[in-house]
């Protein structure tokens, strides 16, 4: 029966739907929709996830925790929250909670369930990510939110009682903060047997992940069966099923950035209408990418392709541009790091490009050093990536590997974040929850000793953790070298000045990037650039933004990134309030910057470093593990070279480059940690 748009009401949106018509529904957030907008339903009931809704409401009631291996597009995330709530599970003030690794995807698919509901956002469905809480506490009952931000509510309520069910969304991705969940949730279950969980991903080991939420794996521990059944269950759900032509490239090829333009414009030429999508690394090969590709669409008059990046660091303005429809008789091309991999659904694409790579924090506790490598993805990736194209549509995945390559050499499954990160904010974060025992935690996989180890023996040299491994008051709750250096600056007389730089170390970076006009760029740096470097800059550049009015013309004139600047701003009123909380004077130092310099040293000393003697290419070693390392162009100070500094992180490529890098004097590294460096090791360098 054909439905009609009722005049007077508020005028439907426009869909395609998978068979090719079109669909109206209502997009009135308060409306009940009442005038027989039965679409909504019917796309609801077409997702795979639907015929499974019964069989997954029984699991939930019977099993403690459920596991659910769904293929990407099957409606799991969007759907099971809604189903948990039909069935009941959010009936006297409960909340049904379902975490996602990234903020993007949180923020997403919290507005598709809000809109699927007929709700306005922020009410009966809400979303929390770091810096920006959309809940009511009062009438919110399903509430998404990041792994992290899950785990920060349990310093307030460390059994989550607020919550009948929690889902854990795309666990396959196994970051630092899904672990530590896990990890963490296994011990509350047995607190509270009534909390059901759901561990649910496109690529899960479901038996490893059932194995490791079984109890009888524990000596002695929970033989008695009560209810609910504490063996976990598990279902899967098929995904779309449209077919994805899989294509290889015949020979490895020797550049993948201009692989991916030429097979995009092959794309173009030769196959019929549909979206492509792009996987890459990171944003400077995305940003190379689309240069690469506008000029190559301009000198063909191609005005076809609408080329657009998606990366985190972009603004949400810009990420809800790939979710708009693409004109008719346009094509839109989204080049994207892994964040399109999961959780987000581009609905047009038809067509993938993976250059078989990905960006990864890489950490090795010997040298102390996190590098961003760039490395080979699992199968598992390669198929998740590919699956993106057959969600409407059959598609097509062109992969610029070997068929050889796949087969014989990619790992299976990627390294979880665990066994591969510095260890320093999960042991704060544990230690803080009042996880004592950091090395007997039941972790889904085990980091290294060695990793634990160093994390432990830097938190100890912070003053973090006391000579019982006890936490100490209040230096835990935040980075913890951006809360030392908090705390120092109350001893400096610096804490307002302190709160700037804390909350621009918070961002990305604030300076707009774009291919072209890299000297405008470094003269905009040099207005506010200082001797002492880019901590004292940002200083500069954060009065100038306030004096400016919080200026959008001003950021571009200064080629600033405005909302990065207005992040700031909200990062730094927080943490005004914080450090009021902990009883920190707010003071500033009234422009007296070796003050501040201070600070920083008593927060990032073990990061220091020192000029090599007769160095002519600005060669530096770290003081702990003599690592070579370099300053990073974009810092105030590359070229510069002042003897002794200290830096904020390091950026591997062909160097390991510091970022956000500041002067000091070597005597400063004893009085701020005098356990930890002797002046034996601080000899002047030679001229």
């Amino acid at each position: 029966m054909t439905r009609f748009w009722k005049p007077g009401t508020e005028n439907p949106r426009l869909l395609d739907d998978e068979e090719g018509g079109v669909i109206f529904y209502n997009t009135s957030s308060s409306s009940s929709s009442g005038y027989g907008y039965v679409s909504m339903d019917k796309q609801r009931q077409r997702l795979p996830v639907y015929k499974y809704r019964t069989a997954i409401l029984y699991l939930v009631e019977k099993h403690a925790t459920t596991i659910i291996v769904g293929e990407t597009g099957s409606g799991k995330t969007t759907q099971i929250p809604q189903y948990l709530k039909e069935a009941g599970w959010a009936e006297g003030g409960r909340v049904i909670a379902c975490t996602q690794p990234r903020r993007l995807a949180v923020q997403t698919v919290a507005s598709r369930v809000a809109e699927e509901m007929s709700v306005k956002l922020g009410e009966e469905v809400g979303y929390t990510i770091r810096f920006e809480d959309i809940t009511n506490n009062d009438i919110t009952r399903i509430k998404f939110l990041t792994d992290g931000v899950l785990l920060r509510e349990m310093m307030d309520d460390p059994l989550l009682s607020k919550y009948s069910v929690i889902m854990v969304d795309e666990a396959h991705e196994r970051s630092l903060s899904t672990d530590i969940l896990l990890g963490l949730l296994k011990k509350i279950q047995r607190r509270r047997p009534e909390l059901r969980l759901i561990i649910a991903s496109a690529t899960i080991e479901a038996k490893s992940m059932a194995s490791f939420f079984n109890p009888r794996k524990r000596q002695g521990q929970d033989d008695e069966q009560i209810e609910p059944n504490k063996e976990p269950a598990i279902i899967s759900v098929e995904g779309r099923g449209f077919n994805v032509q899989i294509y290889y490239v015949e020979e490895p090829v020797p550049d993948y950035l201009r692989a991916v333009v030429s097979t995009v414009l092959s794309i173009d030429d030769l196959e019929p209408m549909g979206d492509i999508l792009v996987f890459l690394t990171g944003q400077d090969d995305i940003d190379a990418a689309i240069q690469m590709l506008t000029e190559d669409s301009q000198s063909n008059r191609k005005k076809g392709l609408i080329v657009l990046p998606l990366y985190s660091g972009l603004p949400r303005a810009d990420q809800d541009l790939v979710f708009s429809p693409t004109p008719r008789g346009r094509r839109k091309v989204v080049i994207s790091t892994n964040i399109a991999e999961t959780s987000l659904t581009l609905e047009g694409v038809v067509y993938v490009v993976d250059c078989g790579f990905t960006k990864q924090r890489i950490y090795n506790p010997m040298t102390d050093i996190e590098n961003l490598v760039v490395t080979s993805i699992s199968k598992a990736s390669a198929r998740q990536r590919a699956g993106r194209a057959g969600r409407t549509r059959p598609g097509k995945c062109y992969r610029l590997y070997t068929e050889e390559y796949f087969i014989n050499e990619m790992s299976a499954y990627g390294i979880p974040e665990m066994q591969r990160s510095n260890l320093v904010p999960c042991v704060i974060q544990l230690k803080a929850l009042g996880v004592d025992n950091i090395l007997g935690f039941d972790w889904p996989s085990s980091p290294s000793p060695e990793a634990l180890i160093r994390a432990l023996e830097v938190l100890y040299s912070l003053g973090v953790l006391d000579d019982d491994a006890k936490l100490t008051s209040p230096a835990g709750f935040q980075d913890p070298m951006i809360s030392k250096m908090i705390l120092a600056s109350n001893d400096f007389g610096c804490s307002e000045e302190a709160i700037t730089i804390a909350a621009v170390l918070s961002i990305q970076s604030i300076w707009f990037s774009s291919k072209g006009v890299q000297k405008e760029m470094d003269e905009a740096k040099l207005r506010f650039a200082v001797s002492e470097g880019d901590h004292v800059t940002f200083l500069n550049v954060y009065k100038g933004f306030i004096e400016s009015g919080k200026s959008s013309n001003w950021c571009h004139k200064n080629f600033l990134n405005y909302q990065a600047m207005r992040k700031v701003h909200e990062i730094r009123l927080q943490l005004r309030r914080i450090v009021q909380r902990l009883g920190i004077t707010l003071k500033s130092c009234e422009g007296d910057m070796k003050v501040v310099r201070k600070a920083v040293t008593a927060g990032f000393f073990a990061n220091a470093c020192r000029l090599e003697a007769f160095s002519h290419n600005g060669l530096y070693k770290t003081i702990r593990s003599s690592q070579e390392v370099y300053i990073h162009p974009s810092s105030v100070l590359f070229r510069v070279n002042p003897k002794w500094i200290v830096f904020h992180s390091i950026v591997s490529t062909d160097r390991q480059y510091m970022r956000n890098v500041i002067s000091i004097d070597p005597s400063w590294l004893t009085e701020a940690a005098p356990h930890f460096y002797q002046h034996k090791q601080l000899d002047p360098i030679p001229h």
